[in-house]
């Protein structure tokens, strides 16, 4: 913004009458209201661990005499320290010395930027304007001028979120096993025979059912039938027929239950009748050494009327015995699976164990016990276990530092994650959680380049950048990251992005009730005006946290409110 109070340092060309009695000065500063500057942003801000700043300005003609120059230092003013920004130098047309000329027909414009690191403290602070006129050899000078406060430090707010990535079990409560027998008709028959259930697949079964009556960790979960006919009948009887076999097919194999004593459900058989098979025939013959076969599956695919397709391959079968011996019996047939269920141990089995002979435990059940515990200690235990019975997984050293994170133990967790690399160097979950010791150690560049190789190794990687993101100053790839994430940070890198509208990531996040997230809802308020939002939600804040009072009165993303009434309710 414009600042009136400060044109004067418009930069110290002008000089007041106490520098030197001199006409070119005196004219100037008479005119000093006709220059306009500007210091941006007003206030300062900290980005990534620097402040940058920019000052435009400009002389109207006739104004900046020829032979004067200025010096002029930006400097923040905080607490008893001040550290200068960049100077910049100014001359007239025939002023010997360095700098942006200024033409005294034309009048002219400058411009300058800086930069300096942000130090503790610089949050309550002011930027002046530290000027030196000169005019032939003498020197002076001239007062100093506030030209910004300073310094809105919002990005300090991220929260240390790092999330470290567990190495996952594979346990399943069940798994399910599939049977599948087939049977074969006659031509235009849905009667099982006698032969058929002789096979070899219904021997296996029937095996299966006679070791179920022995394994209480077994069950027999459905059956599922797909009938078929071959594709040289009518339609409609063979439509008829596929049922007829789904039916015959299902009785013959439910028989073998109750001859076996085994109870099913109501809901057990699931019977489709699939009509005839032009699609096994197709595939039989492209898989058969038939001669011509390649002609023969031509010519009926050129026959879009089924009726037609039936005729040509009654001919097919009368003209080409191997058809009606090779593929067409084939494809009468039912297609039985009988679905039985495996189930695991149960929790409370793998608990006793755990205390009695955890080395009993498979790796997947070992790694599943320790989710049923809520102390780290007794996950610790486990874990130590599993390294100990399945040295070589890299589950085991990860999932003890995984333990050692959430206990702020990072350099015990670092080397944990450190002997999972040495088993899985380029697995994606240990780099992850090698890039949040790094981050936490403060190596951002060293975090950020394991956390690019741990692509798809969760959820949790894109949020772990993002933070660095945001200490950096990269809020744009900080909002990239946080895509689809609803936490602070997420809130946090889109209001630093530009968008104040953040109060939806904020509510819907886990963080919801966190003093900090009604603080930055109230700093969204500010920053687009909605003095209700900032008041309403800066109480919410500073009664979940009253220390955020005294941050309030000097944060300078609040400025423009201070002297507000009920901005000055809230914070006092």
């Amino acid at each position: 913004m414009k600042n009136q109070e400060v044109k004067l340092i418009a930069l110290a060309v002008v000089a007041s009458t106490a520098f030197i009695a001199c006409n070119p000065l005196n004219k100037m500063v008479k005119r000093q209201g006709e220059v306009n500057y500007e210091l941006t942003p007003n206030p300062v801000e900290m980005h990534g661990d620097s402040i940058a700043i920019s000052i435009n300005g400009s002389f109207p003609e006739k104004y900046f005499n020829k032979k004067v120059s200025a010096k002029v230092t930006p400097v923040i003013v905080y607490g008893e320290n001040a550290v200068e920004f960049t100077a910049f130098n100014l001359k007239g047309e025939d002023s010997e010395a360095e700098g942006t000329v200024i033409n005294y027909e034309k009048g002219g414009s400058f411009s300058h930027t800086a930069k300096i690191p942000y130090a503790e403290g610089m949050e309550v602070a002011t930027v002046e304007l530290r000027a030196t006129g000169m005019y032939k050899t003498k020197t002076k000078d001239l007062e100093p001028r506030k030209a910004a406060d300073g310094t809105i430090i919002t990005p300090k707010l991220v929260m240390s979120a790092d999330k470290a990535i567990i190495g996952a079990d594979q346990f399943k409560k069940f798994t399910l096993e599939d049977n599948n027998v087939e049977i074969h008709y006659l031509v235009n028959n849905s009667v099982v025979r006698g032969s058929e259930m002789n096979d070899a697949d219904i021997k296996d079964l029937k095996a299966k059912m006679k070791a179920y009556k022995e394994d209480v960790k077994m069950e027999f979960n459905s059956m599922v039938i797909d009938a078929y006919a071959s594709p040289e009948g009518e339609i409609s009887k063979n439509d008829n027929l596929a049922n007829e076999r789904a039916e015959s097919a299902s009785k013959a194999i439910m028989n073998l239950f109750k001859s076996a004593k085994i109870e099913t459900t109501t809901d057990f058989a699931k019977l489709t009748g699939k009509g005839e098979d032009w699609g096994g025939f197709k595939t039989l013959m492209n898989e058969s050494d038939i001669k011509d076969k390649e002609l023969i599956i031509r010519v009926l695919e050129t026959y879009s009327d089924l009726n037609k397709r039936e005729e040509e391959i009654k001919n097919l079968a009368a003209t080409y015995t191997e058809v009606a011996k090779k593929i067409l019996p084939q494809l009468r047939r039912s297609q039985v699976n009988v679905i039985m269920k495996h189930h695991n141990l149960t929790d409370d089995e793998i608990k006793v164990l755990v205390d009695s002979k955890i080395d009993s435990l498979d790796a997947e059940q070992m790694l599943y016990a320790a989710t049923l515990y809520t102390d780290d200690a007794k996950k610790e235990s486990i874990y130590k276990s599993f390294v100990t019975k399945f040295p070589q997984d890299w589950r085991g050293p990860n999932n003890i530092g995984y333990l050692y994170v959430g206990q702020n133990k990072i350099a015990d967790a670092k080397a944990e994650f450190d002997k999972a690399a040495g088993l899985a160097a380029t697995n994606a979950v240990v780099n992850n959680n090698l890039g949040v010791c790094a981050r936490l150690n403060g190596d951002l560049d060293g975090a950020m380049a394991y956390y690019e190789k741990a692509s798809g190794a969760g959820k949790e990687v894109g949020p772990n950048k993002g933070i660095i993101n945001i200490i950096k100053g990269d809020y744009a790839s900080a909002v990239s990251n946080y895509s689809g994430d609803k936490s602070f940070n997420a809130a946090l890198a889109n209001l630093l992005n530009g968008n104040n509208a953040v109060a939806a990531i904020i509510d819907g996040s886990a963080d919801k009730d966190e003093a900090a997230a009604y603080y930055l809802k109230a700093i969204a308020g500010a920053r687009g005006g909605d003095k209700d939002m900032l008041v309403n939600n800066l109480k919410s804040a500073i009664s979940k946290d009253a220390g955020l009072k005294a941050k309030a009165k000097t944060d300078a993303e609040f400025i423009k409110f201070r002297e507000d009434a009920e901005f000055q309710a809230a914070v006092n």
